[in-house]
Order: C-alpha cells, then sequence, then structure tokens
C-alpha cells in the first residue's frame, strides 16, 4: 500500500535554456498541440487524485493556462530558486496537506506513473532519508542521447551515482560515470536521474531555511544542496522502462519527446 501524499508541480517562466518552457506546445498521436505544463498535470493526475495536485508558480500566465484546463493552483514567491524551494513556499501557503509530498518536476512529461509509487513506498519505509529520488538504467538509445548532447555542449538531462545501499552518492549534468566509449554495454553503466522527489514536509523546511551549496550552485541541481549537508538521499533504481525518459531541456528535444508520445499513443 502506498502512503498519503500530495503531488506539487514547481514551474516558472523564466527559464534560462528555455524561456516559457511551460507553455511549450507538444503534440501527441492526435496532432493537437498541448502545453507542457499540461501535459505534466495530466501525469500527476494519473497518480493522484486532481484535489491533491498543484502546479506551484510565480507567473500569472502559467496560473492562468493551468486554471483554464481545470489544475489547482498555488502562487509562490519570485525569490525562489528553485523547484524544491518553491515546493517548500507552496506548502508555506497549503499547510499540512499529506506526510509526503511529492515534487514532480513540469519538464519530465514522460515520467512513468509507477515511479510516483515506488518513490513514495521507498521514503516510507526509511525514516533516516531526507528525500526519495528515481535512477533509470539507460537504454543504448538514451545513453546516446545524453553522450550526444554533452558533446554539443546541450544539457540532456543529470546522471547519478549511488552506493549499494541505494544512497546517492552524486549527481551532475555530465554524463557519469565515465566509460570508455569503446565498451559495448556503456550504456548499462550510467543512470538516468528524473525530476521526481518525495520529501517529508520537515525536509522541505529544513532545506528552504538552508543556504544555497557550492556544489549546487556549480552544477544548477538542487538536490546537491542535501547532499553536501549531509543529509542521505535514497535513491530507487529502475531498469529501462520500455521508452526513453527524455526531459525537455532545450529546444532542440521537441521532436524526441513528441515521437515518444506518438510510439505510445499519448494524445
Amino acid at each position: 500500500m502506498t502512503a498519503d501524499f500530495a503531488i506539487l508541480i514547481p514551474a516558472r517562466y523564466a527559464s534560462t535554456r528555455y524561456p516559457g518552457k511551460p507553455l511549450a506546445a507538444l503534440r501527441g498521436v492526435d496532432g493537437q498541440p498541448r502545453s507542457l505544463i499540461r501535459r505534466s498535470w495530466e501525469a500527476a493526475v494519473g497518480v493522484a487524485s486532481a484535489d491533491r495536485v498543484w502546479v506551484a508558480t510565480d507567473d500569472q500566465r502559467i496560473a492562468d493556462a493551468v486554471r483554464d484546463f481545470g489544475g489547482q493552483v498555488v502562487m509562490t514567491p519570485e525569490s525562489c530558486r528553485n523547484g524544491t524551494e518553491r515546493c517548500a513556499a507552496a506548502l508555506d501557503v497549503l499547510g499540512d496537506v499529506a506526510p509526503i509530498v511529492v515534487n514532480l518536476q513540469g519538464d519530465a512529461p514522460l515520467t512513468p506513473d509507477f515511479v510516483v509509487a515506488d518513490l513514495v513506498r521507498a521514503l516510507a519505509a526509511d525514516p533516516d532519508a531526507a528525500m526519495a529520488t528515481p535512477a533509470v538504467r539507460c537504454s543504448d538509445s538514451l545513453y546516446r542521447h545524453l553522450v550526444t548532447d554533452q558533446a554539443a555542449g546541450r544539457v540532456g538531462g543529470t546522471t547519478v551515482v549511488f552506493n549499494a545501499h541505494h544512497t546517492a552518492l552524486y549527481f551532475s549534468k555530465r554524463v557519469i560515470p565515465h566509460v570508455a566509449p569503446d565498451r559495448a554495454d556503456a550504456h548499462a553503466h550510467v543512470h538516468l536521474h528524473l525530476g521526481v522527489y518525495a520529501y517529508r514536509p520537515a525536509a522541505l523546511a529544513d532545506y528552504a531555511a538552508t543556504p544555497p551549496s557550492p556544489l549546487e550552485e556549480l552544477e544548477g541541481l538542487e538536490q546537491l544542496r542535501f547532499l553536501e549537508t549531509g543529509r542521505r538521499i535514497r535513491v530507487v533504481p529502475f531498469d529501462p522502462i520500455g521508452w526513453d525518459c527524455i526531459e525537455l531541456n532545450n529546444p532542440e528535444d521537441v521532436p524526441a519527446i513528441e515521437a515518444i508520445l506518438r510510439e505510445r499513443g499519448i494524445r
């Protein structure tokens, strides 16, 4: 049984790499455009009831778009530096909504529903963890997508390494660990980190009260604040899941995501 949880989808308009990204249109199998934030909302309500899902934003354009398709919005300050801080700010407004809060980042519409349920179960069973987050072993095609983006100077996704106890060691926007390029099984040693986090509200409050850490600022990865301050992150590993969970990080990612939507028969 999955513990009680709520989902927050942090969304901001002023992305450095892709301004206005939450409102970017993605076409599925029917050819009709649906915004990234709407697809993220639909993914969230696939695993939680709609009254337990909120989009957390500071932008009125995003808020209006969410309300137009019937979603719930919680307004948060412009000063939030990342999605985790925005989730903490959302709880300041919403109060005690659930014992576990899931941050489903708004640029990962291909996240499978079972990932969220497994994260919640893992965190509920691990009282020493500050949060839980997923790592998907790369398929050959996903690995090539990451390596190609890295060679072109683009950030194609975040990778993670973890120990035998499923405790995170490091996250990076580089492809880690380095694997000799002549290895035919290179992809099997690399795990893509999906932009989903499950936290307890107290861990979120502690995070928001802690200044940004040096590695967090260098990599631009919010979760490194947990690691640098000695908080344990539980990694929940998954084998390749049948489709590449490409995140929308750059405009160049749109065709690849739309192709997967069509392949999976998603409108």
